[in-house]
């Protein structure tokens, strides 16, 4: 066998005998910048992963209590009775609405009956845009809450591939510096520091996926619940203005 091939298979077999360091060996190996940036990413992802569990449970109950609610509002007849129910219901945005709208709308039947109009003397707001102002700003206060913590998903979905490119630029710079300093132009003496970089970007992308798919997913779900409390709110001032502010 010619000397060639012996030197070229001998060269071989030391690249595959080589051992190959792990993502843990290279996260320790590389720049006090590039494990920063790892750190800082992995706090985004932890976060994120927290918000991503307590948002599905929130929505979750939510959406429970609310189809409750919906099925109490509609097979009793009893406002009073309803209101009582909703009580134990406190995280259904429907409920909070209805709580708002009925208790605005007491206030402005026992006003009437106390407080008679008087003839020529005329308000341009008042009964039935009392109780829609009520209801709108509950409304908005449920929508808050629900979309709490969603902009830290957004924020985290936006920057981290971006944070995680710097650190990968970062190292791939030092990497080539290092080149320069040893006089070599081999592949083996960059391919360990350009390992570490391009694990800043895979961090990045690993915070990054998650948090855009659940900000979507929580995103959609809140409209949903946000047109089932305009459609309820526009049930319930129908009901109200035919019965009780005629």
């Amino acid at each position: 066998m010619p000397f060639s091939t012996l030197l070229r298979l001998a060269v071989q077999a030391e690249v595959v005998s080589a051992p190959q360091q792990g993502i843990l060996e290279l996260v320790r190996g590389s720049g006090l910048l590039v494990q920063f940036v790892l750190y800082l990413l992995l706090l985004f992802s932890v976060v994120s992963w927290g918000i991503i569990f307590y948002k599905y449970r929130q929505l979750r109950i939510a959406r429970i209590q609310s189809q409750k609610f919906i099925e109490i509002f509609w097979d009793s007849r009893n406002l009073a009775s309803i209101h009582d129910a909703s009580r134990d219901l406190k995280s259904s945005p429907l409920a909070q609405v209805f709580r708002a709208g009925y208790e605005e709308l007491l206030r402005v039947t026992r006003s009437k009956k106390e407080n008679p109009p008087v003839e020529g003397l005329t308000t341009e707001l008042g009964g039935i845009d009392n109780v829609s102002r009520a209801m709108k700003r509950a409304m908005n206060v449920a929508l808050t809450q629900l979309e709490k913590s969603l902009t830290f998903l957004a924020t985290t979905g936006s920057t981290t591939p971006f944070i995680g490119l710097f650190g990968t630029v970062w190292g791939i710079m030092n990497a080539f510096r290092g080149l320069s300093v040893t006089h070599s132009s081999s592949i083996q003496a960059v391919a360990p520091g350009i390992a570490e970089a391009l694990i800043a970007t895979a961090a990045g992308l690993v915070a990054a996926i998650p948090a855009v798919m659940a900000y979507n997913h929580f995103f959609q779900k809140i409209r949903v619940i946000g047109a089932d409390m305009e459609n309820f709110s526009d049930e319930f001032l129908n009901i109200a203005e035919r019965h009780f502010l005629k």
